[in-house]
């Protein structure tokens, strides 16, 4: 437990005032075809204090949690920002205020299970696939887990603790076909600590025969036709590319970097289907994957209605940049580690369910593609894409048909949201990526499956 009562360096709080205590605890294990490769548990921890001084900002960190330390901090970052105000002074730069009080803490309410008690759950994981998967060649199960708490107190009255857990087990299963290897990895979990997401090793096995049994139709498929193909992309691919794609061009100081996004405001950039959120903490009357209640500059987070019935409406702001647009901030400031400061960072990033049934978008489909499962990809402030997908089935005269081999989906976002046609009305979660700008950070992806028209790569 860090230390969570902060309220006794208000004194020092002589400008606008950011400060931080944080934990990240991690544990990792990897077993490959039966032997433990990997098996390690760390945690950082440490003080951060950022100020703000006549427009400009000023941080500074320190690993060591102590009374000494975290005034040495506030001190240093005041003094940090106040000589930078020196040089450059942007007086009349107000930053708003937003504040609140909330205590979140997602932790176990079981015993916890010893680093041998997992690998022990992990290894019964990997003989089930062992015994049952007889043309599996080679297997990888990597568990990751991630524990982070957070203590927050600023000047303008915000105070803030949470401990957001996450739990992912990665599985990667090979098999070979005509002399070449086929792989198919699949995640399981989610949030939560891993006794409360894995009870026993059967909770999964039911999953892994499903996992087996996609592997070898996909050793036995085809690869797809090559171009613009109309496709129903899953769940975790319309939320790949709601994140990638679209939640980066939407974040203001991409915005004010040159994001294409700057000039589409209040203009089409989708379907009229489309709607389009960054998510704080609940969706749709349940817990968001990375659930966000006050954010690392103490601002009360709340949802950013980005695409609203396919209009552009909203980007996601941090206190300085809904400064810049005069907007209202939404409590997108995310730090990864406490030596991390603050930046605009995307929560959980959907498109809102539809009204279709995803069985009937399939038998509108006379000949395309069913693509179900993202590898990694990129795009840039232009919201041009690439993404490789290693999971699908082609889909001819409206019944799902062969399995596909490894290709990949490309395009212009707003391009390609502005030709949805159908979004089915149930709704997916995957939390088990980090976003890379500046800083790793958990978040949250997903939403329903959409029907599109989409480039897709041949062999």
């Amino acid at each position: 437990m860090i230390l969570t009562d902060l309220g006794s360096y208000t004194d020092l709080f002589s400008e606008y005032t950011e400060l931080r205590v944080q934990e990240n605890r991690t544990l990792n294990v990897s077993i490959v075809n039966g032997d433990v490769m990997g098996n390690s548990r760390s945690a950082s921890s440490g003080v951060s204090a950022r100020t703000f001084s006549k427009g400009l900002w000023g941080f500074a960190s320190n690993p060591i949690i102590d009374d000494e330390n975290i005034r040495k901090v506030i001190r240093a970052a005041t003094r940090n920002s106040q000589f930078l105000a020196g040089k450059e002074n942007r007086t009349g730069y107000i930053l708003p205020s937003s504040p609140g009080r909330s205590s979140e803490d997602f932790s176990t309410k079981k015993s916890r299970l010893s680093q041998k008690e997992i690998i022990d759950f992990m290894m019964e994981i990997d003989g089930r696939i062992d015994g049952k998967c007889s043309r599996v060649v080679s297997r990888t199960s990597v568990l990751q887990l991630l524990d982070m708490e957070k203590s927050l107190l600023t000047s303008d009255g915000s105070s803030a603790y949470s401990m957001i857990p996450r739990t992912m087990l990665y599985i990667s299963l090979s098999t070979e076909h005509d002399g070449e290897p086929v792989q198919l990895f699949n995640v399981y979990g989610g949030l939560g600590q891993f006794e409360d997401l894995f009870s026993t090793p059967e909770v999964l096995f039911g999953k892994l025969d499903e996992h087996y049994e996609h592997l070898i139709r996909k050793a036995e498929g085809i690869h797809p036709d090559s171009g613009i193909k109309e496709c129903i992309l899953d769940a975790d691919l319309a939320g790949i590319l709601s994140h990638e794609a679209i939640g980066h061009t939407t974040e203001a100081d991409g915005v004010r970097g040159g994001s294409v996004a700057g000039d589409y405001m209040d203009q089409q950039v989708a379907s009229p289907l489309v709607s389009l959120v960054d998510f704080a903490s609940e969706a749709l009357g349940k817990i968001c994957p990375i659930p966000v209640f006050i954010d690392d500059e103490g601002t009360v987070a709340e949802d950013a209605v980005i695409i609203d019935n396919g209009i552009l409406k909203r980007f996601m702001h941090n206190k300085e940049s809904s400064a810049y647009f005069n907007a209202r901030a939404t409590g997108n400031a995310r730090a990864y580690r406490f030596s991390d400061e603050p930046i605009i960072r995307m929560r959980n990033t959907a498109i809102l369910p539809g009204k279709s049934k995803l069985e009937d978008m399939i038998a509108s489909v006379d000949d395309g593609y069913y693509l179900m499962k993202p590898s990694n990809g990129e795009a840039d402030s232009t919201s041009e894409f690439m993404f490789g997908v290693v999971q699908g089935y082609e889909i001819k005269k409206g019944r799902l048909g062969r399995a596909i081999r490894d290709t990949t989906i490309s395009g212009v976002a707003f391009d390609m949201l502005k030709t949805i046609t159908a979004v089915s009305d149930d709704m997916k979660w995957s939390n088990a990526g980090m976003c890379g700008k500046k800083q790793l950070i958990p978040v949250g992806m997903g939403g329903p499956a959409v029907k599109c028209r989409i480039n897709i790569g041949g062999k």
